[in-house]
């Protein structure tokens, strides 16, 4: 079978080299700039003959595009984002961007979210052409910045200017190599908790405004907020991150922030969330309060029955459907432009953004015997 003879031609050291090279381009965002690793993708990319463009809708974030094959029959689209999260490289046991290998895991910031997944989507290529295995679609891949703050100078922006055209697409991030059908949005919000400032020997003369942030805290952290709960995905969630206020300890304090991270299921809307936000608030208590909302990104799915789900749970051996608690960029694909979308990836993304992040090489390689079948049976 064509298939599984380009499996067989994925080569363990070239994916591993490949990702340990895309570790040691720093990448970080914030600040953001992708650039340092873009000499190093148009070379993987010109190796395998693709047509290669570079979109940068603001100096210093481009998003590297490449075309393989003839435009005719169907397209699939590849799409992994360059820029990774930063790093407290104290908190390391190896140099964060080192891209080393040790006891068959591959260290480095971005190892498995998701420079590991962007090699082995470019290596299951490599496996067909060494197969001599000429895929049936024409297969896009898309490298974009930006993603790690919300995708606006990436794949939203790609959107926006009409590049994006597929029948299908894969978003390699960490997935433990489950296929991931369904996934959260997010609402990010600051809530400005006021008081009335008093001295610190009579505080009942005042109103503390940390005291009833603190209220506000405990109606939100872990809240239940009741209603549908997603079979892949389950219910939403709500994680009050930093609070700050108050000026002294013998002053009343006048003013508090929070910070929440307020997880949304497919179709639930900015003002949705933001509404049951509110009213968990006001039924904990008569608050002087308001709400600024610092960014949205609403929740995405894939009916599980849709033929593309089959036909890439094939590719990757009949590997489990799964829901993701966290947020991709498959939403622009999905909600905006109507593609079938899963996120498939080595890795898991209980180790994204920590520490000592890393991918097993053994799932690299995995990851791109998958990537190699879908190429060799695509066909929309």
């Amino acid at each position: 079978m064509t298939a599984e003879a380009a499996a067989a031609a994925v080569h363990t050291g070239r994916v591993t080299a490949l990702a340990a090279e895309l570790i040691r381009h720093d990448t970080r965002n914030p600040p953001g700039g992708e650039q340092p690793v873009v000499e190093p993708l148009e070379a993987a990319l010109r190796d395998l003959g693709a047509a290669i463009e570079v979109f940068e809708p603001v100096p210093g974030r481009p998003s590297v595009l490449g075309h393989v094959g003839s435009g005719a029959g169907p397209t699939l689209l590849v799409n992994g984002h360059l820029d990774v999260v930063p790093v407290v490289e104290a908190d390391w046991s190896v140099p964060p961007f080192g891209g080393q290998v040790r006891d068959g895991l591959l260290y480095g910031r971005g190892a498995c979210d998701m420079k590991g997944g962007i090699a082995a989507a470019l290596e299951g290529l490599r496996a067909c052409r060494d197969a001599g295995v000429v895929p049936p679609a024409t297969i896009v891949f898309h490298f974009v910045a930006d993603e790690e703050t919300g995708g606006r100078l990436g794949t939203e922006a790609l959107v926006g200017s009409g590049l994006v055209k597929a029948d299908a697409a894969v978003v390699p991030e960490p997935s433990e190599l489950a296929v991931g059908v369904a996934e959260r949005g997010v609402l990010m919000a600051e809530i400005t908790v006021r008081g009335r400032a008093a001295h610190g020997s009579d505080p009942g003369v005042g109103r503390s405004a940390v005291a009833d942030a603190a209220r506000i805290v405990s109606a939100l952290h872990l809240a239940d907020f009741g209603g549908h709960v997603h079979p892949l995905l389950g219910s939403p969630t709500c994680n009050v991150g930093t609070i700050a206020g108050g000026t002294a300890a013998n002053i009343v304090a006048a003013e508090c922030r929070l910070r929440v991270d307020r997880r949304v299921l497919p179709g639930q809307t900015r003002a949705g969330a933001l509404a049951q936000l509110t009213r968990l608030i006001d039924a904990a208590g008569a608050f002087d309060y308001d709400t600024t909302v610092l960014a949205f990104a609403e929740g995405s799915e894939l009916d599980v029955e849709h033929p593309f789900v089959a036909e890439f749970r094939e590719a990757a051996g009949h590997a489990p459907v799964r829901g993701l608690k966290l947020g991709t960029d498959a939403r622009f694909l999905r909600n905006r432009l109507g593609i079938p979308a899963v996120v498939y990836g080595p890795g898991s993304a209980r180790v994204a953004h920590t520490a000592d992040e890393y991918v097993p090489v053994t799932e690299l390689v995995a990851a791109a015997r998958t990537f190699a079948r879908l190429y060799a049976t695509f066909r929309g």
